[in-house]
């Protein structure tokens, strides 16, 4: 099996860019331990990156057709508030979703993550919280979880009668999956659910996935030991639950899970790992695997119908966990 042919294009085209510009990078061991901190890009080499990485899907006014509106706003962060896009669906309003995007804690934004966005506000029949939580290098681990658990509070204060689930991609997904650990221990806030797209979750423990598919296939070794360069100030910090919530110290009373991953993804096997110990656990956890897809292919979701496929059962499985939760009409 290969990934769709659409995606064999992309991968070519993306090796050849590389060639054409004499960018050749040594394929890295997947046992090597990452430099932590690494070296830091320069302010306009960040400012590139985000430029082009917090570019929009689909066209913003198109993706928002889905929706009856959405707003930017600012809402609490560790240190003073940060931006923030809130979507409301039409129709009755199910639940609330707090979204954490994708972009290896460096970059992305909640302008790259829109049209996403609204296909889950749509599918779910939920409001949608995009946060713009602080971003790594100038704000390492763990400030950007931070900014996730003050907006989660917040979150609870501001729609009191409504279930609260949390959801993200890639970064956003291994946000998702420590802000639902953490909410055991905070009084009065019981998610309804949690999904977790592509996540990264098991740090220094290597599955077989990072081997089979640790170059060719856009998100390789090296771009993985870069993020962690970038994001952690010492190595230890790969063994911290807050940034590997395998390494928790149990499993067990968390809200129930929706856990998607990519065939053609190094992180495919983490994804796996965690469903198989929530399960242990006595969790609940529905899996679901991509078999043709490579990492990010939700931000591919016009050309690709896994992606569409992938955000509306993310958005079913939501509606039904807060059709559990008994929420009220909004």
């Amino acid at each position: 099996m290969k990934p769709v042919f659409a995606l064999r294009l992309f991968l070519a085209w993306l090796a050849w860019q590389a060639r054409r510009r004499g960018i050749v990078r040594p394929a890295v061991p997947v046992e090597v331990v990452p430099e932590i901190p690494g070296p830091v890009p320069s302010p306009d080499v960040l400012k590139q990156i985000r430029k082009i990485t917090g570019r929009p899907s689909f066209p913003q006014c198109l993706s928002s057709l889905r929706i009856r509106k959405w707003v930017d706003i600012r809402v609490p962060g560790e240190e003073g508030l940060r931006p923030a896009r809130l979507y409301r669906p039409r129709g009755t309003v199910s639940g609330v979703v707090l979204f954490l995007h994708g972009g290896g804690f460096v970059h992305c934004d909640t302008t790259s993550h829109h049209g996403i966005c609204c296909r889950l506000a749509a599918s779910s029949g939920a409001m949608v919280l995009s946060l713009d939580y602080r971003l790594a290098p100038e704000h390492r681990f763990p400030a950007g979880l931070r900014d996730a658990q003050a907006a989660l509070q917040w979150l609870k204060l501001a729609a009191p009668d409504l279930p609260i689930a949390v959801a993200g991609d890639s970064a956003g997904g291994n946000l998702s999956a420590v802000l639902a650990q953490w909410s055991r221990s905070q009084p009065d806030l019981q998610l309804a659910a949690q999904v977790l797209y592509y996540p990264a979750l098991s740090g220094p423990v290597i599955p077989l996935s990072r081997h089979d598919y640790a170059e060719g296939y856009m998100l390789t070794t090296d771009l993985l030991y870069w993020y962690c360069s970038q994001t952690l100030s010492s190595p230890d910090q790969l063994f911290d639950p807050e940034f590997s919530p395998v390494f928790a110290d149990h499993l067990s009373d968390l809200p129930q899970a929706m856990i998607v991953t990519a065939g053609f993804d190094p992180l495919r096997g983490e994804g796996e790992l965690y469903t198989r110990l929530l399960r242990e656990a006595g969790g609940t956890v529905k899996y679901r695997v991509f078999p043709r897809m490579i990492h990010g292919f939700l931000n591919g979701y016009t050309l690709f119908r896994d992606g569409r496929t992938a955000l509306r059962e993310g958005g079913v499985f939501l509606r039904e966990a807060f059709r559990k939760a008994g929420s009220r009409p909004s």
